[in-house]
């Protein structure tokens, strides 16, 4: 059996853990340090280690450094909303409790964790690994290949909900394989990173 390689979209599974244990009662710290995305976060990364029984682990941050895609075109990502104080302030703690735990924590300036996550994929796939990526972003299913799968959890009523993108699920949702993913959010454009697409061309 091959070995496997599981990776994690840390920014993704962070920013959806702290929205999904949000609200009045927000856990704290007795300093009052919030710690909802951690708590949210590790259960997230222990159920799906459990189910995928990984032999290696990494997660992937973004920095907060301009990307090459800001060179290529001014308008990327203009006007998105920052990151809420009370999650930047778990940014450090995540990334502390992963490093406690041996699991590798990679990010690279001027890089995406989306990025790594392709490099990544890609050199495992090469290797002849196995690959899960752990991800709430769709962008990821471009990578999805017989031996990559996409891992997309949801919550609904206090349960994480798992959807795996394979070929199949690929081509049954969106009618292409996943290489042609790209092609297609090219021409239909992107509102969450300000892509504007091709005009006239809608989804």
């Amino acid at each position: 059996m091959n070995e496997k390689l599981l990776i994690v979209d840390g920014n993704s599974i962070l920013n959806r853990a702290f929205y999904a244990i949000k609200g009045p009662k927000m856990l704290t710290k007795a300093d009052g340090t919030p710690t909802n995305a951690v708590y949210g976060f590790m259960n997230i990364l222990n159920k799906y280690i459990e189910e995928e029984k990984p032999d290696y682990l990494g997660v992937a941050f973004d920095l907060k450094a301009k990307t090459f895609r800001h060179q290529m075109f001014d308008g990327y990502k203009a006007g998105r909303k920052g990151m809420p104080d009370e999650l930047a302030a778990q940014m450090p703690i995540i990334k502390q409790v992963l490093k406690a735990m041996n699991v590798a924590v990679v990010e690279v300036e001027g890089l995406e964790a989306d990025d790594l996550i392709g490099i990544y994929s890609n050199t495992a796939e090469k290797e002849g690994m196995e690959v899960s990526i752990l991800t709430g972003d769709r962008d990821a299913l471009q990578l999805v290949s017989d031996h990559v799968s996409v891992i997309v959890p949801t919550t609904q009523k206090g349960q994480t909900l798992t959807t795996k993108y394979t070929p199949e699920e690929i081509l049954d949702k969106y009618g292409v394989e996943p290489c042609s993913l790209i092609e297609i959010k090219a021409l239909m454009g992107d509102a969450s990173d300000n892509i504007p697409g091709v005009k006239g061309v809608g989804e």
